[in-house]
Order: C-alpha cells, then structure tokens, then sequence
C-alpha cells in the first residue's frame, strides 16, 4: 500500500497580507494532522522569497487526501482566508513507500 504526498506551491500576492496569511497555516497545520488519514502535514517558507510558502502533507490513501478536502478548515481556513490571497497556487501529488 502506497501514501499519498502533496507539495503545494503557494505565492502570497502582496507584502501588506504577508502576516496575515501566515498566521493561517499553523492552525490549518494542526487541525490536519488530526485527521485519521493523515501522515504529516509541514509548512515551510522558502529562504529567497519571503512569500512563497510551500506545504508537504502526506496521506494514507488519496481517498484521505479527498476527505482533507472536504474539512471544514480546510474550506475555512485554505478556501476562505488562504487561497483569495494567493497570487498563485500549483499542487503536485505523488503515490509514495509508507517508510519514506
């Protein structure tokens, strides 16, 4: 049985929302990685660009990562506050070894 990894992009759009958004993903982190099919859920900030941000989560199954989709913070929190302060956003998902 394989996981599922996400790592997604995301560009903050401007400087003026910088700490604002940011104080999002810590609480987006925490109420993910309690969910029952998630393996680990990291945000880091890329050292050259104080604005892009990029997440790792790691999931049991896709169906664990459709069901992270539907969270009401994952709604809330990415859908509502996050994303409409994004100037972009990519997603790449990969089937990955559980030991990894």
């Amino acid at each position: 049985m394989t996981h599922y990894q996400v790592i997604a992009h995301h560009q903050i759009a401007s400087d003026q929302d910088l700490d604002e958004v940011l104080a999002f993903y810590p609480r987006l982190a925490e109420a993910s990685r309690q969910e029952p099919g998630n393996v680990s859920f990291r945000v880091y900030r890329q050292l050259d660009d104080e604005r892009a941000v990029v997440v790792m989560e790691r999931y049991t199954s896709r169906a664990a990562f459709g069901e992270h989709q539907r969270t009401a913070h994952f709604e809330e929190i990415l859908l509502g506050q996050i994303a409409p302060r994004l100037s972009d956003r990519t997603r790449e998902a990969y089937d990955v070894p559980p030991a990894e």
